[in-house]
């Protein structure tokens, strides 16, 4: 989509819904993969630090993550009946509403705020620090923990949880079509995660 010679943008930087279209599964959306673009889904999870156990998941068609926070939190509320203390979370999920949202629940936040090696400094220029308090605030705290920041162990509890969907079990796709089977289908996948885990821990 084109207008005054630009292309247009959805909320997460790639082509608005309206721009997409696709004939055997119009629910899916275009997704940034390691060898290039797919039409598929966005989908989420969020891991107990200390067994590995899925707390909560979703799916979404925004590739951007920043949108999965909110749902996650209020899934793992509905399912916990308490918040969790802490939360720690890479760059896709950084930004000021988002920061302000944990802020709101008391959560202790642990967000990235660029990639690895390439955090935002605190030396921001002034009026992006007045413009994104919170993200420059979050950059400082994890900067200055360096590795002892609770960050770290991001990689360590949620990436091994993918891994074990993906590369043990084999789930590298999903096999139905359609935003309401796709969310059942991740559902199920999730809850055989943490059964296994269960058994193994028996």
């Amino acid at each position: 989509m084109m207008k005054a010679g630009r292309p247009q943008r959805g909320p997460g930087g790639g082509p608005p819904d309206r721009a997409q279209r696709n004939f055997t599964d119009p629910d899916s959306r275009i997704q940034p993969v390691r060898s290039g673009f797919i039409a598929g889904y966005n989908a989420q999870i969020a891991v107990d630090a200390h067994a590995q156990v899925i707390v909560s998941q979703h799916v979404q068609t925004n590739a951007a993550d920043r949108g999965a926070l909110k749902p996650l939190l209020t899934s793992l509320r509905a399912s916990l009946k308490v918040n969790p203390k802490e939360v720690s979370a890479d760059a896709g999920y950084c930004d000021e509403a988002n920061l302000a949202h944990l802020a709101r629940r008391g959560i202790t936040a642990y967000l990235a705020t660029g990639r690895a090696g390439k955090a935002q400094s605190s030396k921001t220029d002034p009026n992006r620090r007045n413009k994104a308090p919170r993200t420059t605030a979050m950059a400082v705290k994890i900067r200055r923990a360096r590795w002892r920041s609770r960050y770290r162990l991001r990689k360590q509890t949620v990436e091994p949880v993918f891994g074990q969907i993906k590369s043990a079990r084999g789930f590298r796709q999903f096999l139905m079509r359609g935003l309401a089977k796709v969310k059942a289908e991740w559902a199920m996948i999730c809850t055989a995660h943490n059964l296994l885990k269960l058994h193994k821990a028996a």
